[in-house]
């Protein structure tokens, strides 16, 4: 299980951008001017330029009961917690007195939004094409089903 926990060099908000095409840097980029420059149009429609090419933007907001995160990961474990009461997980050994400590991945926060655009060539991304879009829309469908308790009355 991992971990996370807001960095030192937490960011605040932002708006992550999902770019249809591969770019392999990962890193900062020395540059005298800024190239990506989304603009609205009159018509509501988000459009941008990168290398050359048109790309149109859908907003996605993220829904009131998540949160959207930027992580990123690190190399220090951090000792896994014994939970106890009725949420108590652990495994046999364990469970005969041969307790140890696991280690746990841990992540950090480095920003937070509520919203996010995902990019597509010539049109807009839709649900049935776009694998963020449809992802998003599977895993929100399915935590709600795993989530919610259904709850029967019955009147006598």
């Amino acid at each position: 299980m991992l971990s996370i926990r807001t960095s030192s060099k937490h960011r605040g908000k932002c708006t992550p951008n999902a770019l249809p095409c591969r770019i392999n840097h990962n890193g900062r980029a020395e540059v005298s001017k800024r190239y990506w420059t989304p603009t609205k149009r009159n018509d509501g429609k988000t459009v941008s330029y990168f290398r050359g090419r048109q790309l149109h933007g859908r907003t996605v907001k993220i829904p009131p009961q998540y949160k959207g995160v930027v992580l990123s990961t690190t190399e220090m474990p951090q000792a896994a917690q014994v939970l106890s009461g009725s949420h108590s997980y652990t495994s046999d050994s364990q469970e005969e007195g041969e307790a140890e400590a696991e280690t746990e991945g841990l992540m950090e926060e480095l920003a937070d939004f509520d919203e996010f655009v995902i990019w597509g060539h010539v049109a807009l991304p839709d649900e049935t094409t776009d694998p963020y879009l449809r992802a998003i829309e599977e895993y929100t469908a399915f935590a709600e089903a795993v989530h919610t308790v259904e709850v029967k009355v019955e009147k006598k």
